[in-house]
């Protein structure tokens, strides 16, 4: 995610960030080389302008000039121009005070838009514990209604559909009907994209709108698509009123050119962002924490958001039980590697810690690798697991065979392993491992 754009920034702010004195012409060759990268990025150039020009009148401040520190002052006003570009604070959906809550998505074919209803779907039922249903009013496109049923079943939320015979501002209409009849807190309705923007697009939204009377419209661009993204939601919002935007396909924009553009000339928020294909690869757009991926600061708050969403108490109580009591074994281990899949790739992971940004071109982060580990632990029996101490020479290359991978790779997984439960009963006698543990040396 906005990793071409965050390494081009980091490498123009390089020098500031390690000076102890700043001159004018120091931050002017930094705003040139900052420009640049912005540009590259296909951020509008009136925004990039603006942009720099806001962050040069700042830095050229007394209290930046003669301060102990001045380029880390330098990357703070960046990171809050940055935070104030995409929006300031992040802000929040309008939910109704009484009936259901109806959310019109629109957004050009392609975009992700049907996609987005179902994860929006998922969202608001897991982190507000909301009743969502969906209304298929996409009756152009012959395979929508069928995604959006499907989507729907993975969301956990009722798909409200008509078939495609039916007018789509009929059903809409009576879909929102049906929400009040079956107590929905929630009714997204799935609107028609086109290839472009056009009249019968914005007759038939317009249409739908009036019929259901939304209390948010959302529109869905495609984040890889960068300015024409941007020129998408601007022809919108001359003539079809949104509230926010949903940037799809985050997590494959190398440039950021749409998230860095869009609130400056619509001056309509991102609310949302889709950051993976899963319907749970969906977060809430927070502006200040997105300037602190970009220029490589980390995102703690999201990371502990991400942990907090995916651990179990009860779960958390019984694992520290069974390392005080040195009964951690593999299954433990792939149950714990599988909550932090569930959190999201790797890399974006790492990416989340403060300084881990610029030190991961040079480590090979790899997902598959925990597949190779979760497939060779699935292929012990349960009494291998439990005592890896039981896997000699004939079960490492049975062990091997079923999971398609060496009997070194076996042997490498036990080792480490051992090592692990070893450092475990040290911790918890209150000694320190020694750095050739730590490292994984025997």
């Amino acid at each position: 995610m906005f990793d071409t754009l965050s390494e081009r920034l980091n490498d123009a702010l390089g020098e500031v960030r390690s000076r102890g004195k700043l001159t004018e012409e120091d931050i002017a060759k930094a705003m040139r080389q900052v420009r640049l990268a912005l540009l590259e990025a296909d951020v509008n150039f009136k925004v990039v302008k603006q942009f720099t020009g806001a962050v040069k009148e700042r830095a050229l401040g007394a209290e930046v000039l003669e301060s102990l520190n001045p380029g880390q002052h330098v990357v703070k006003i960046v990171a809050d121009e940055l935070t104030k570009l995409m929006g300031g604070a992040g802000r929040e959906l309008v939910l109704a005070k009484k009936g259901p809550t109806v959310i019109l998505i629109a957004g050009l074919q392609g975009s992700g838009k049907t996609t987005a209803c179902g994860k929006l779907a998922r969202h608001l039922r897991q982190e507000k514990k909301l009743d969502v249903a969906l209304a298929a009013c996409d009756l152009q496109r012959p395979a929508a209604v069928d995604q959006l049923i499907k989507v729907g079943a993975g969301a956990g939320a009722a798909v409200y559909e008509q078939g495609t015979a039916r007018d789509p501002v009929d059903v809409a209409e009576w879909a929102v009907g049906q929400a009040k009849t079956d107590g929905r807190d929630v009714l997204i309705v799935d609107t028609a994209g086109r290839l472009h923007v056009d009249a019968e697009l914005m007759d038939q939204l317009g249409r739908v709108k009036k019929r259901t009377k939304p209390h948010n419209v959302l529109l869905v661009l495609d984040a890889m698509t960068g300015q024409d993204a941007v020129n998408v939601a601007e022809s919108f919002a001359e003539t079809a009123n949104f509230d926010g935007v949903v940037l799809s396909k985050l997590d494959g924009d190398a440039r950021g050119g749409a998230a860095l553009s869009v609130k400056a000339l619509t001056g309509k928020p991102i609310l949302y962002a889709s950051t993976g294909e899963k319907l749970e690869a969906f977060e809430r757009f927070h502006p200040d924490r997105m300037a602190q991926r970009i220029l490589g600061m980390g995102d703690v708050m999201t990371l502990i958001e991400k942990a907090e969403s995916q651990i179990d108490q009860r779960q958390a109580q019984e694992l520290e039980r069974k390392i005080k009591k040195n009964q951690f074994t593999l299954d433990d281990f792939l149950e714990q590697m599988q909550q932090v899949r569930n959190m999201g790739p790797l890399q974006g992971l790492l990416k989340m810690i403060p300084g881990m940004g610029q030190q991961l071109g040079a480590l090979n982060v790899d997902d598959r690798e925990l597949d190779r580990l979760q497939a060779i632990i699935t292929s012990m029996t349960p009494a291998e697991r439990g005592n890896p101490k039981l896997i000699d020479g004939s079960r490492r290359r049975r062990i091997a065979s079923g999971s398609g991978t060496t009997v070194q790779a076996v042997s490498q997984l036990v080792k480490q392993f051992g090592q692990m439960q070893k450092m475990m009963r040290q911790l918890q006698k209150g000694k320190m491992p020694s750095l050739q543990q730590l490292a994984g040396g025997s």
